[in-house]
């Protein structure tokens, strides 16, 4: 039988608003998570000073999906890269 994970609760401070975050991954993990999106939001709001939170939090999505996108797509590459060249 698969061994149950534990739910953790986290609590952590992004754009000067506190979250209870409560899922599967270590506290550090959240924290670290939580860490990079209030930094990516006051580096948004520092270009953007007239945004409204709302407006600011979907931009912040949009700027670290595009992130996301970019990086999977770097790492599918190099996978294929390593295929091709036998290394898998």
């Amino acid at each position: 039988m698969a061994e149950e994970l534990e739910k953790t609760r986290t609590t952590v401070d992004i754009y000067d608003e506190q979250y209870n975050i409560v899922g599967y991954e270590s506290t550090s993990h959240v924290r670290m998570v939580a860490s990079i999106v209030d930094d990516k939001m006051r580096e948004i709001k520092a270009k953007n000073p007239y945004l409204d939170t709302k407006k600011l939090a979907v931009l912040t999505a949009v700027n670290i999906v595009n992130e996301y996108l970019k990086a999977k797509n770097k790492l599918e590459k190099l996978e294929e890269k390593q295929k091709d060249e036998g290394h898998l």
